[in-house]
C-alpha cells in the first residue's frame, strides 16, 4: 500500500473522530483574540472528544502560553491543535522492530476479547514479512477454540509456520515448544497470542507468569514485548484496560485497531499523555495491510481535521 493510499484511509477511518472534534470547536473562535472564555471552550471541546482532561488541559495550557490574546481563526486554531497533540503523541510513536539476538524476538500479544486480537497478530505478521523477517505464530490462547482455528486460518493465508494444540490446553507448553521450533529453524519473530479474559484477572495473571517462566529457561530476554491490543470504539474505556493490563501482563507497548468508523479515535492522545507506553501501530480496516506504524504528525493533523 502506498503512503498515500495510506493517508487517505487514514483520514478516512478518522472522519468521524475529526469531525466530532470540528463540531465541538465550531463557533469556538467567536472573537478576534484567543482569550480565557475560548480558551475554556476549547478544553472542553477536546474533553468530549476522548482527548481526555489531562491531554486537554496541557493542549489549553500550551495554546495560551504561545497564543493568548493574538488574533486567531478557525483553521489557525485546528491546526495550532494538531501541532499540540503532535507533541504528546510523538514520544510514543515507536515501531515494533526484531532487534533480539539470539533470534527469535517473542512478542507476547494481549487483549480482551473482541479487541481484534488474533487479526492484529496476523497484520502484524505480514508487517513483519513485508521487512523479509521469518515469522512463526504460536496459538496460545487456549481458552476459545475459535482463537485456534481463526490463527490457523490466517498462518496458512500467510505462509507462515504455526504452533497450537488442542482447545484447553497449556498455554505455556504450546508456547514452550513454538520457541524452540523457532529457534532451530531461524525464525526471527515469534508471536504469540494469550488468552483475553479478565474476569478472573489472577488466572490470567498466574498463567502468564508460567509463560514467562516456560521463556526463560529457553531465552532469558523472552518476552521481548508484551503488546497490548486496544478497541478504539471503546473510547475511555480502554484506558481502564491499559491500567489493569499494565498490571496483570507488565504491558510495554500498544497497538489500537478499529478506528475506522468510530469518534473515539481521541483516545489515543489521552493514552499517550497518561501511560506514556509506545505506540508501535494503528489498525483503520479489515484488510491485511490495515495495519501500519504509528505516525504521530499524520495521525494529530487527522485528529484535528487539518488536510
Amino acid at each position: 500500500m502506498s503512503e498515500t493510499s495510506w493517508s487517505d484511509r487514514l483520514f478516512g477511518g478518522f472522519r468521524k473522530t475529526s469531525e466530532r472534534l470540528s463540531d465541538n470547536l465550531t463557533g469556538v473562535v467567536g472573537t478576534a483574540k484567543l482569550d480565557d472564555a475560548t480558551l475554556d471552550d476549547v478544553e472542553d471541546a477536546l474533553i468530549l472528544s476522548d482527548l481526555g482532561p489531562s491531554a486537554a488541559a496541557r493542549i489549553r495550557a500550551k495554546l495560551s502560553e504561545k497564543r493568548f490574546g493574538l488574533a486567531i481563526t478557525e483553521l489557525e486554531l485546528k491546526e495550532a491543535v494538531a501541532e499540540e497533540i503532535a507533541d504528546i503523541l510523538r514520544p510514543v510513536a515507536k515501531p515494533l522492530e526484531v532487534t533480539a539476538f539470539p533470534r527469535p524476538q517473542v512478542v507476547l500479544v494481549i487483549g480482551v476479547n473482541g479487541s481484534g486480537k488474533t487479526t492484529t497478530i496476523a497484520k502484524l505478521a505480514h508487517l513483519f514479512q513485508e521487512d523479509d523477517y521469518g515469522v512463526m505464530l504460536a496459538a496460545g490462547d487456549t481458552f476459545r477454540a475459535a482463537a485456534i482455528g481463526q490463527l490457523k486460518v490466517w498462518a496458512e493465508r500467510l505462509g507462515i509456520p504455526i504452533i497450537s494444540g488442542t482447545e484447553g490446553g497449556d498455554p505455556a507448553s504450546i508456547v514452550f515448544d513454538a520457541v524452540k521450533e523457532a529457534t532451530d529453524t531461524g525464525i526471527d519473530a515469534l508471536i504469540v497470542d494469550t488468552a483475553g479474559r479478565l474476569q478472573n484477572k489472577r488466572e490470567l495473571m498466574d498463567e502468564l507468569a508460567k509463560i514467562r517462566r516456560v521463556l526463560g529457561r529457553l531465552n532469558e530476554d523472552a518476552p521481548h514485548d508484551v503488546v497490548l491490543v486496544l478497541d478504539a470504539t471503546n473510547g475511555q474505556n480502554a484506558l481502564s484496560q491499559i491500567q489493569t493490563f499494565k498490571e496483570v501482563a507488565g504491558v510495554t507497548g500498544l497497538i489500537m485497531t478499529k478506528l475506522d468508523g468510530t469518534a473515539r479515535g481521541g483516545v489515543l492522545v489521552a493514552a499517550a499523555e497518561q501511560f506514556g507506553l509506545p505506540i508501535h501501530a494503528i489498525g483503520v480496516g479489515e484488510k491485511i495491510d490495515d495495519l501500519r506504524p504509528f505516525d504521530p504528525d499524520l495521525v494529530a493533523r487527522v485528529i484535528a481535521g487539518v488536510a
